[in-house]
């Protein structure tokens, strides 16, 4: 994720910054663009919570999985009610950091909420992860995880 994120500061929904590289190293990435006034991202964000907290918090080992919220929120109000109200224990890019808007671009993000599941390196393992969490559950992740060549021993 060095060239997605490289030299970024994250946060999590209780306001700590990590460092993006220490935290997303050799971990399958997906980008959740979503914003809280959206009924189909309050509609699916639940769903993500699941999958996250399944991977992430409950597998052990935990899955090389991270989850990193980039809002199309109106205002960091807005961005931080929806964090605290509906998500997991997922990071954020910061609402008044301009990359958001070029990571809108970098993966043609035109509506929200879209799921974009990517490779260390930043290449797109697919744009459909909503889709595909939706219809396939945690099997997708282990498609993900191969797609993505990251070295684990995870099995669910």
């Amino acid at each position: 994720m060095v060239d997605v994120l490289g030299g970024r500061r994250l946060v999590t929904r209780d306001g700590a910054w990590v460092e993006a590289e220490a935290a997303l190293q050799n971990k399958v990435v997906a980008l959740y663009f979503a914003a809280g006034r959206c009924a189909p991202s309050r509609d699916f964000t639940p769903l993500l919570c699941d999958f996250y907290a399944e991977l992430v918090g409950a597998a052990r080992p935990p899955a090389p999985f991270e989850v990193v919220f980039v809002s199309a929120d109106g205002s960091a109000r807005e961005m931080w009610a929806f964090m605290r109200e509906l998500h997991g224990a997922w990071l954020a890019l910061p609402f008044h950091d301009p990359y958001r808007h070029e990571l809108r671009t970098r993966y043609h993000i035109t509506v929200t909420p879209r799921l974009v599941v990517l490779k260390p390196s930043g290449e797109i393992i697919t744009d459909k992860g909503r889709k595909q969490i939706r219809e396939q559950g945690l099997a997708c992740f282990q498609n993900w995880v191969e797609a993505a060549d990251v070295f684990q021993n995870f099995s669910r």
